[in-house]
């Protein structure tokens, strides 16, 4: 039931079956899928290109201090959102099978098709403004967890323990799934706290506009970061998946 999809109209929304599973594999698999949030009668689109998953008994996840009210979203139902605030704005996750498994979406990449086009995009560009009211650059959108949720006007007071909504927000599958992806340590980890698990996954063709280019010079496979396939498993060339091109920006 893992590739559970609900058509509504020209989508494909993800359904509960989707999620429930362990928050790795919902890392992984939802590197390529396209977050949708209706805004001002545009739907504002991004690709996910980078993900990191928490689990209960890692000691870097909100859940291994346990149960709250404000971390209830935690352990609810897998595909419960989980939002809050961090680095001077919101953050968006999705929980996963299991109490107190989530998956933080780290960065996006915004996604234009038929039905998020150049006004979808524009107003994304509204509502992430750079420094003395610039437009950011299409790359510089969503490279990053919080600017991520700002040009898709998502807040923690509107979507915290929410369930996605057809008509509002959801997950969608625009058949986008790329076969190998880069595997390594997730950022921003105390030391101390399970820095060293390697739960962050990058789309290798957009790793250059995620939070930190897993590819920058002076880091190597496999010290730093290694090849995998969708399941997780090591991928038999370590090196840039062969047919795959770098996005440009």
């Amino acid at each position: 039931m893992h590739n559970a999809v609900s058509d509504i109209g020209p989508f494909h929304m993800l359904d509960k079956d989707f999620f429930n599973r362990d928050s790795p594999a919902l890392a992984r698999a939802l590197i390529g899928k396209v977050l949708r949030r209706r805004w001002k009668n545009q739907w504002l689109s991004a690709r996910i290109i980078e993900t990191e998953a928490y689990r209960l008994d890692d000691r870097g996840s909100h859940a291994s201090l346990g149960y709250t009210h404000k971390r209830r979203a935690l352990f609810m139902d897998g595909g419960t959102i989980y939002m809050y605030y961090s680095r001077g704005g919101d953050s968006f996750n999705i929980s996963a099978a299991g109490p107190g498994n989530a998956v933080l979406l780290k960065s996006g990449y915004p996604w234009i098709d038929a039905i998020a086009g150049p006004a979808a995009l524009e107003e994304m560009q509204a509502q992430n403004l750079g420094a003395a009211g610039a437009v950011r650059p299409i790359h510089r959108l969503c490279a990053g967890q919080t600017l991520l949720c700002r040009s898709l006007a998502l807040r923690v007071p509107d979507w915290d323990a929410h369930s996605f909504d057809p008509d509002e927000l959801f997950v969608d599958d625009v058949g986008e799934s790329p076969e190998i992806l880069i595997q390594t340590t997730r950022l921003g980890i105390t030391a101390g706290r399970d820095e060293h698990l390697p739960y962050r996954f990058v789309d290798p063709a957009y790793a250059r506009y995620c939070t930190r280019n897993p590819l920058r010079r002076g880091q190597t496979a496999p010290l730093h970061y290694c090849w995998v396939d969708r399941n997780g498993e090591l991928a038999d060339f370590q090196g840039f998946p062969p047919g795959v091109v770098a996005v440009a920006g």
